[in-house]
C-alpha cells in the first residue's frame, strides 16, 4: 500500500512530485506527472485535474502520464474514461496481485509487470519488495500506473530530459520499451545483491553453519519461487511484442524489445543457477549438521566403551561378600587403580590405532 500524506493542491507548470486534489476526502496520494515531448521540445509538469490530461490524447507529439497511486478507484475510473480504457483493465490496474501479462485491444495494449526493490534486514540479508507496474500504450502515449512513487525510470525521465540517445526522435512504442528495459535491468541489480548475499551464506556455511543458516537459506528459497513467478511471465510478454502482432510497436523497435527478451532470459537462467545452488547449500547444510552429530556421538561411544571395564571392576569390588580375594590385602586399592587406568590406556591407544580417535 501506498504511505500516507497530506493531498494539498498545486498548481500546472509546478515540479513533479505535487499531490493532486480530487475531492476526494481520502488522505492517500494520487501523483501524477506528464511527460510530453517530440525532438524539438519537453513539457514537464504535474496536473491537478485529470480532465488535462485529455489536451495531450491526440497531440502529435509523445505523452508519457505517470501515475502514483492505484488505490482510489474514482481516480483510476476516471482516466480510463478519458482514455476510453476497459472497465476491466481498470480492474486489473486496481488488483495490484496481478501476473506479468500483455492484452492487446485494438487502440492500446495493456501490459502488466512487477517491478522489484531490495531493503537491508537486521540479519545483513536483502529483502525482496514486489511492486506492480501497469503500462497503457497506445498511438503516441503511454500511461504508467505505479503503487508507491518509487521507481527505476529515472534514467529514462533524465534521457527524455537531456534529448539522448533515440527516445526523443522515436514514437511512443520506444518509449514503453524503455521503461519495460528499465525495469528488467533493474532485475540484475536485484540479483547481484542475492549473489553478494549467497556468497556471505555459503561462507557460514563452512565455517560455523547454524539453525540461523538454515532459517536464511529457506528464506532465500522463498525469494527465489517469489523471483521466478515474478519474471518467469515477463518473458511470455516481451516474446509477444517482440513477434509484431501488435500494429502500435512498429517494426524499428522489436529489435530492441527481442534484446530485452534475451535479458529476461538471463535473469530466469539466473534465477534458477541462484535456486539450485540452494537447494546444495540446504543440502551442505543437513549433512554438516549429520556429521557434526556424528562425532559427538562417536566421543561420547568411545567414552562410554572406555569406562565399561572400569565400571566392571569398580562393580565387582563394591560386591558385600565377606570372603572376596584382595579384600585385605595392603596394596589392593593401588594395585585395582592402577589396573583400572591401565586398561583405560590401552583401550585409548587401541583406538588410535584402529584410527577411531
Amino acid at each position: 500500500m501506498a504511505r500516507i500524506f497530506k493531498i494539498r493542491t498545486k498548481k500546472v507548470g509546478q515540479p513533479p512530485g505535487t499531490l493532486v486534489h480530487v475531492g476526494e476526502a481520502r488522505t492517500e496520494p494520487v501523483r501524477i506527472t506528464v511527460l510530453d515531448y517530440d525532438l524539438d521540445q519537453l513539457q514537464e509538469f504535474c496536473v491537478t485535474s485529470i480532465d488535462q490530461c485529455l489536451d495531450f490524447k491526440k497531440k502529435p507529439s509523445v505523452t508519457w502520464i505517470n501515475v502514483v497511486g492505484v488505490h482510489r478507484p474514482k481516480v483510476i475510473e476516471k482516466i480510463g474514461d478519458c482514455f476510453d480504457i476497459h472497465p476491466l483493465i481498470l480492474e486489473d490496474i486496481l488488483n495490484t496481485e496481478q501476473r506479468p501479462k500483455i492484452e492487446d485491444f485494438d487502440d492500446y495494449i495493456f501490459i502488466v509487470l512487477k517491478m522489484l526493490s531490495s531493503d537491508d534486514t537486521d540479519d545483513g540479508m536483502e529483502e525482496i519488495r514486489s511492486e506492480q507496474v501497469s503500462l497503457i500504450v497506445g498511438q503516441g502515449f503511454v500511461i504508467s500506473f505505479q503503487e508507491t512513487g518509487g521507481d527505476v525510470f529515472d534514467p529514462v525521465r533524465d534521457r527524455i530530459r537531456k534529448s539522448k540517445g533515440k527516445i526523443r526522435k522515436t514514437g511512443a512504442d520506444y518509449l514503453a520499451y524503455a521503461l519495460i528495459d528499465a525495469i528488467v535491468d533493474n532485475y540484475f541489480l536485484i540479483l547481484e545483491d542475492v549473489g553478494e548475499d549467497l556468497e556471505v551464506l555459503e561462507e557460514e556455511l563452512v565455517t560455523n553453519p547454524s539453525s540461523d543458516t538454515s532459517h536464511q537459506i529457506h528464506e532465500m528459497k522463498r525469494d527465489m519461487i517469489f523471483l521466478r513467478k515474478s519474471v518467469w511471465p515477463l518473458r511470455e510478454v516481451i516474446s509477444r511484442l517482440s513477434r509484431g502482432e501488435s500494429e502500435i510497436f512498429e517494426e524499428s523497435t522489436e529489435i530492441y524489445l527481442r534484446d530485452v527478451y534475451d535479458h529476461t532470459v538471463q535473469v530466469i537462467d539466473a534465477i534458477e543457477t541462484f535456486r539450485d545452488i540452494l537447494s546444495g547449500m540446504l543440502d551442505i547444510y543437513l549433512s554438516s549438521i549429520s556429521n557434526r552429530m556424528n562425532e559427538v556421538m562417536k566421543v561420547l561411544t568411545i567414552i562410554a566403551t572406555i569406562f565399561i571395564p572400569l565400571t566392571l571392576v569398580a562393580g565387582i569390588y563394591g560386591m558385600n561378600f565377606d570372603y572376596m580375594p584382595e579384600l585385605r590385602w595392603r596394596w589392593g586399592y593401588p594395585a585395582v587403580l592402577l589396573f583400572m587406568l591401565f586398561t583405560g590406556f590401552l583401550m585409548v591407544l587401541y583406538f588410535r590405532r584402529r584410527e577411531w580417535l
